[in-house]
């Protein structure tokens, strides 16, 4: 059986609804918000293919104004109104700069991290599930919907995890530039 190994070339990251009006009601909002953050500037230092999605601008907001500066460079900023971020224009992005694994962070982890992450993997992506990045109102919807990304084969990780993977060298110039990021 093949491990899933997150390899810079073939890895883009999905920012799922981090929005105005809907992130101040998660648990540990404030801890997603942060490690979002982290997540952001070391995809931006890997130039990872970004694409940010937003659950209906017109109740919910936009991104939350302390992602704006780290998601100016995104591929796209999408609007939905399906579950699911997989949405064709993202799948399009997607096939556009070859991603094989998708890292995915956002809210609600139990609603639309959750059925993104299961379109993922229906069409052959590799999701990789950023723990300490998503979130759901209550811890209990949380948790359960993690428990079933794994049973679903979706690759449980955390964003030091992750970026760390993808710089392979400690030895290397994007290690260094990577240290203020994960410190």
């Amino acid at each position: 059986m093949a491990v899933p190994r997150l390899d810079v070339k073939h890895t883009a990251l999905m920012v799922v609804d981090v929005q105005e009006k809907l992130l101040p009601h998660m648990h540990d909002s404030a801890g997603v918000l942060a490690q979002t953050g982290r997540l952001l500037d070391g995809a931006n230092l890997l130039k990872l293919p970004v694409l940010v999605t937003e659950q209906y601008r017109k109740g919910l907001g936009v991104t939350v104004p302390e992602l704006a500066p780290r998601i100016a460079q995104a591929r796209g900023i999408y609007e939905k109104l399906t579950f699911s971020a997989l949405i064709e224009p993202v799948r399009q992005a997607l096939d556009e700069v070859q991603a094989r694994t998708v890292l995915v962070c956002g809210i609600e982890t139990h609603v639309c991290v959750l059925q993104t992450c299961l379109d993922l993997a229906k069409e052959g992506f590799i999701p990789f599930i950023m723990t300490d990045a998503v979130s759901s109102r209550r811890p209990s919807d949380h948790a359960a919907a993690i428990q079933r990304l794994i049973q679903a084969q979706v690759v449980p990780t955390t964003v030091e995890s992750a970026l760390l993977e993808m710089v392979h060298d400690a030895g290397s110039s994007t290690f260094k530039a990577m240290l203020p990021i994960i410190k």
